[in-house]
């Protein structure tokens, strides 16, 4: 079997899945597992892909995400006869549903369904421990000027929420919608995670922003983006991160 995947996340997948010697092609941002995708090819980046050398290397099956990948890229793959394989998981249900799809799709049905039985039973412990606890009020901050946060459609909103936490920012319309400092201090969050992609946050903004908007130091957290926005085989320590952030604001 020859696989593509135009997804960092879900070429973890595959390597967890025990497929990742019939790798044919990755993209320039897979980068886990960090020894071994070296190995493999790679064929543009997510929104830039060589849709030319892709058809060439004739795969079984490309890997693609609805949102990191462009619709138009998939759609001119499958007018050449390339199998794609496309999901966008909003939560744990979904992503555990997901790996078992992809692990049918590339004969590795066991390995999946323990990947996606960790998922489903971390969500129920991380669900039951949080019942009857306080309710951590967030935000979640992925980009700086514009200041960009996450709406209640997103998965990083799926695993804080599920801890025990609550969005501030959840019924703004837009996925990734763009807020004002000013708004972020009006909200007055328990926690501000800012996370390390698609911008890389460091210890230093959390000083420029708690200066900025008069809200405690302490409330500002560098959080990793991988761990809350990845789905796949990474999901099950994310659940466990997310709830471990929760925990943290409830002092």
């Amino acid at each position: 079997m020859k696989i593509i995947s135009l997804c960092p996340s879900l070429t973890e997948l595959v390597f967890d899945l025990e497929r990742g010697a019939e790798l044919v092609g990755i993209t320039d941002y897979c980068v886990h597992p960090a020894d071994r995708v070296g190995q493999v090819e790679t064929v543009g980046g997510t929104k830039t892909p060589d849709l030319a050398r892709i058809v060439e290397l004739a795969p079984d099956v490309v890997l693609l995400n609805d949102e990191e990948n462009r619709l138009e890229d998939a759609e001119a793959l499958e007018e050449a006869g390339i199998n794609c394989l496309s999901s966008l998981p909003r939560d744990t249900a979904q992503t555990a549903a997901m790996v078992r799809s992809i692990g049918a799709a590339l004969e590795r049905v066991e390995l999946a369904e323990t990947i996606a039985l960790d998922i489903e039973e971390r969500t129920a412990r991380v669900v039951e421990e949080a019942r009857g606890r306080a309710t951590v009020r967030w935000a979640y901050l992925i980009w700086r000027e514009p200041w960009m946060t996450v709406n209640g459609d997103t998965f990083a909103d799926a695993l804080l929420t599920q801890a025990g936490g609550r969005n501030v920012f959840a019924e703004l319309p837009r996925r990734y919608p763009e807020i004002t400092l000013a708004e972020l201090a009006e909200a007055d969050p328990d926690l501000i995670c800012l996370c390390t992609e698609p911008y890389a946050f460091e210890e230093h903004h959390r000083a420029e922003l708690a200066a900025a908007t008069g809200l405690p130091p302490e409330r500002f957290v560098i959080a990793d983006g991988e761990f809350l926005s990845w789905h796949g085989s990474r999901t099950p320590d994310g659940i466990d991160y997310a709830a471990a952030l929760v925990d943290r604001a409830r002092g």
